[in-house]
């Protein structure tokens, strides 16, 4: 089988799963995969509107995120450029103080495939506390803002970044250095990258 019917079966075999049947909403699996896709978003996991929508970031954070990268709807939704693979693939439900956490069975069950049939990502770029840990488990025991301050330490072929939703424009606010040095080097590795 080559990489392109890799990540085809791949794809058929997780939109067919259903190991979180319990979900609130039931399970509906949303990511993108493309075998030639040259950049890797790796997040938490969808939320309520995307699951609704079943169209990974579309939504405030999504629009934040592309302004982030420096492309449009078209480049960030093309499978062939761009793959999005959260820490859980269904909406996990919603608790007191906003969405829960990627449910744990998800993980386990098919990160490691899908990141061994995603042979061309040359810039994975890591959201979140959760994505920090799988991805980049020394940054652990960091806070998300100190993993973020150390950038350069993963950088080009990593970036670790705080999640673009709404809810972060007081981290964004606070912390004015990621958007005047983070971000342009982000744009600038992403125009030669897609």
């Amino acid at each position: 089988m080559h990489k392109g019917e890799t990540i085809s079966h791949l794809t058929d075999q997780v939109r067919a799963c259903t190991i979180c049947s319990d979900l609130p909403l039931g399970p509906r699996p949303i990511f993108q995969l493309g075998a030639s896709a040259k950049l890797l978003i790796v997040g938490q996991a969808p939320g309520r509107i995307t699951h609704e929508k079943g169209v990974p970031f579309d939504d405030p954070s999504g629009d934040r995120l592309r302004t982030w990268l420096g492309v449009d709807r078209t480049t960030f939704y093309d499978a062939k450029k761009t793959a999005i693979l959260p820490m859980g693939f269904c909406f996990p439900g919603t608790g007191s103080g906003g969405d829960l956490p990627p449910r744990s069975e998800c993980a386990p069950a098919w990160r490691t495939q899908v990141l061994d049939a995603l042979t061309e990502v040359e810039l994975t770029l890591v959201i979140g506390r959760y994505a920090i840990d799988w991805h980049l488990p020394d940054y652990g025991r960091h806070t998300v803002t100190e993993a973020v301050k150390a950038w350069s330490d993963v950088w080009p072929a990593q970036l670790i970044l705080p999640h673009p939703s709404p809810r972060n424009n007081r981290w964004l606010k606070t912390n004015p250095w990621f958007e005047t040095t983070v971000i342009p080097a982000l744009q600038s590795r992403v125009r030669d990258l897609l």
